[in-house]
This record gives C-alpha cells, sequence and structure tokens, in this order.
C-alpha cells in the first residue's frame, strides 16, 4: 500500500509539472517597441530608462523589448538650426541625419506595429517625423498599450490628437522638489505597492496644459502646487482608456536616481527605496497598460 500511495504521489507531481511546463511553454511574452529620440531637449537619464525598462521585461518575463533609438550624429539632442551661411557640408551632413531619424522612425509604421502589443516613449521631446500619425492614432485605439514616461507629455507639441490620446501636455517645470504623492487608486497595478502618501525626495515635477482630472483616471496627484504651495489637484500620473486601447503616463522619471536602484549613484538624493518603488510604479502602469493586470 505505501509503494502504491508513493508511485502515485510521484505521478501527481510529474503530471503537474507537466502541466507547468505546458503552460510556461505557452506563455507568449507581449512585445514593446520603447522609443526614445528626440527633436527636442535630450534627457541624460534616457540611458537609464533604457536600461531599466530592459531589466523589468527579462525579470517579469512578461513582456520583450525594441528600440527606437536616436540615430548617430546628434546623440545630446536637436542640432541647432542651420545658420543662412551654412557651407554645403555641413547642409548635407544635417540632411543625412534628418534622414537617418526618419529611417529609424519607421518602426513606428502601421505595417512594423503589427508586430508589437505596445509602444512606450520615454522621455521623447519635440516633433518626431513619425511616417503616419494618424495611422499611429488608430493602431492604439485599435487595443494596443500606449506608455508615456516624464518627457513623453513635451512631444508633439502641435498636434492635439496627441495631446487627447495621451491627457495631458507638458507646459512648464520649476526646480527640483521632494513631493508628496497621493495614491488616488490603490488597486491599480501601477499604485497597488505604494503608500497612500508616498514621498519623492527629489524630483522635476511637471505642470500641464490640456490635462482635465474627468477626462482621465488620476493614479497619482499632489495637493499642492510644487512651486508655490498653492492647494489645488496636480495631476503626476494617470491611465486612460482610448478607443479599445490603453493609455498609462507617468510624469515621473527625470532623475537617475529615481529610476535606478543602484546604490553607488553619484550624489543620490531619492533612496534605493524610492527607487524601487518606482521601477513598481512603471512595471505596474505597463502591466495594466498591456492587460496583463487588472
Amino acid at each position: 500500500m505505501k509503494k502504491l500511495f508513493t508511485f502515485l504521489t510521484v505521478a501527481a507531481l510529474a503530471a503537474t509539472l507537466t502541466s507547468c511546463q505546458s503552460l510556461t511553454a505557452s506563455h507568449t511574452p507581449k512585445k514593446l517597441l520603447v522609443v526614445t529620440t528626440t527633436t527636442g531637449f535630450r534627457h541624460s537619464s534616457i540611458p537609464t530608462l533604457e536600461k531599466v525598462l530592459t531589466q523589468l521585461a527579462q525579470t517579469s518575463g512578461e513582456f520583450t523589448v525594441d528600440f527606437v533609438e536616436q540615430p548617430a550624429g546628434h546623440p545630446n539632442g536637436f542640432a541647432p538650426a542651420l545658420k543662412s551661411d551654412a557651407s554645403d557640408a555641413d547642409k548635407a551632413k544635417e540632411a543625412a541625419w534628418q534622414e537617418s531619424l526618419k529611417t529609424e522612425l519607421q518602426k513606428l509604421s502601421p505595417e512594423n506595429l503589427k508586430h508589437y502589443d505596445g509602444v512606450v516613449f520615454a522621455s521623447t521631446t519635440g516633433d518626431l517625423p513619425i511616417p503616419d500619425k494618424q495611422g499611429f492614432l488608430d493602431w492604439i485605439k485599435a487595443g494596443h498599450a500606449f506608455i508615456g514616461i516624464h518627457a513623453a507629455a513635451d512631444t508633439f507639441h502641435g498636434w492635439p490628437g496627441y495631446a487627447d490620446m495621451l491627457g495631458g501636455e507638458f507646459e512648464h517645470h520649476g526646480r527640483q522638489v521632494s513631493v508628496d504623492c497621493l495614491v488616488q487608486d490603490a488597486s491599480n497595478p501601477a499604485t497597488a505597492s505604494l503608500p497612500k502618501v508616498w514621498t519623492v525626495q527629489q524630483e522635476e515635477i511637471y505642470q500641464f496644459k490640456n490635462y482635465d482630472p474627468m477626462k482621465v483616471h488620476d493614479l497619482l496627484i499632489l495637493a499642492k502646487h510644487p512651486e508655490t504651495g498653492a492647494p489645488g489637484h496636480y495631476g503626476v500620473s494617470w491611465c486612460k482608456n482610448y478607443g479599445d486601447g490603453r493609455v498609462f503616463y507617468t510624469s515621473l522619471g527625470h532623475r537617475e536616481d529615481l529610476i535606478d536602484t543602484d546604490p553607488n549613484i553619484h550624489d543620490r538624493k531619492n533612496t534605493v527605496e524610492i527607487a524601487q518603488a518606482y521601477q513598481a510604479h512603471l512595471l505596474g502602469g505597463i502591466e495594466w497598460a498591456l492587460g496583463l493586470k487588472k
């Protein structure tokens, strides 16, 4: 009888392991396309965002990341306007860079986006020459994810459709300050692991135009203006449905020591624990936008 029990236990365990292996094998990670190109101010924290997004993809196993990156030539931002007496060589160099940028952004064409479940704009800035603006919005509306980080709100200022999709548009920021972020929805994956009042020790805090709290689902807000201290409702992070698609935006993500948990970051103002909380916030927002968590 004991031998029979042992045999049945081993058989049941083997069946369970086989079932788990089958589920694992059938799980296909979602695919994200991360855009870090800029035609305006370029944040020094962009490489850190690229690194952390790659790490979150690898550790969670829930998604993979491909990148749309800055072409060589103007690695630190957009080139200044050519002078009227610019040489033919300088004009040719600038034209070549612009062409390289357009080629890189072809990855956002409706045809190529068929291979992805979502797009991340990680501190993009300026007017990016994507090939089909309306096609891009239609792709999100059709049931795909858009994740915007920090300066994603400082992108496409002349395109009302983008601001409408995102839920707000960067207006200005003051000096970096400490803020108390108030969680508005503790059930959302982006805020589920955060305390009710989450203190960020130092960060660049955006103020927005074309932001209406009635048209988004707020996740984090401030109850005091970060520059004047005036009481009010100031959006920090939110999510929203866009057609059948999902949009998640967090304005946090300027400082490397907020994004990265590396304890050796020079002149760290935010603790490693705050950076861990930020990564959980970002991962949860991605998971929500991709429909991986409700």
